[in-house]
C-alpha cells in the first residue's frame, strides 16, 4: 500500500530510516532490510546524514521501489541552490520516487568533509513551498513547467 493511502485511511504508519552505504554497494544494503519489508510502510532514505559522504538518496530510493519498496526520499539544503533542489525534484518524479522529506541539512563541519561549503539557499520550509509551486506547475522564478508537473506526498522537518 502506497504511503499516501496509509495516511488518507487515518492508519498508523511506521517508517524505517536508512542510510545508504559509503560506496556503491547500494543493492547489498537493499538486501539487509528485506527482514523488515512486512514491518515498515516506508523507508525513509538519508540525504548524506550527518554530512558524512555516502550513495545518493534518489538513486537508493529508485533500487527500493524497483524492489517493491515504498521509498521516501529525504532531500537537503545544504548542498544545493534552488536550481539543483528544483531539477532534483524534477528528477525524483521522473524515477517514479512519490514521498518527499525535505529537511535543511547538517552542517558539513560536523562531518567527514569539514572543509566542503555549505549552500543553504533555502531552508526546509521554503524548499516545501517550492516543491508545492512545482506540484502546480511552476519553477521559482514562475516559469511554467513542460507537461504534466510532478504530484509527491510531503513532509517537512
Amino acid at each position: 500500500m502506497k504511503l499516501i493511502e496509509r495516511f488518507e485511511q487515518g492508519k498508523f504508519v511506521i517508517t524505517c530510516e536508512v542510510g545508504p552505504p559509503k560506496g556503491i554497494e547500494v543493492e547489498k544494503a537493499i538486501d539487509e532490510l528485506e527482514p523488515l519489508r512486512s514491518k515498515v510502510d516506508a523507508f525513509n532514505v538519508t540525504d548524506l546524514q550527518s554530512s558524512v559522504l555516502r550513495a545518493g538518496s534518489l538513486a537508493t530510493c529508485r533500487l527500493l521501489k524497483e524492489k517493491g519498496f515504498e521509498p521516501i526520499c529525504q532531500l537537503t539544503c545544504r548542498d544545493r541552490n534552488r536550481l539543483g533542489l528544483q531539477s532534483d525534484v524534477l528528477s525524483a518524479a521522473a524515477l517514479g520516487i512519490e514521498n518527499l522529506l525535505c529537511l535543511t541539512g547538517d552542517h558539513p563541519a560536523l562531518g567527514d568533509h569539514p572543509e566542503a561549503m555549505p549552500v543553504f539557499d533555502l531552508d526546509s520550509v521554503q524548499l516545501l513551498s517550492a516543491v508545492k509551486g512545482l506540484m502546480n506547475g511552476k519553477d521559482m522564478a514562475g516559469n511554467d513547467l513542460e507537461g504534466r508537473p510532478p504530484q509527491f506526498t510531503l513532509g517537512a522537518a
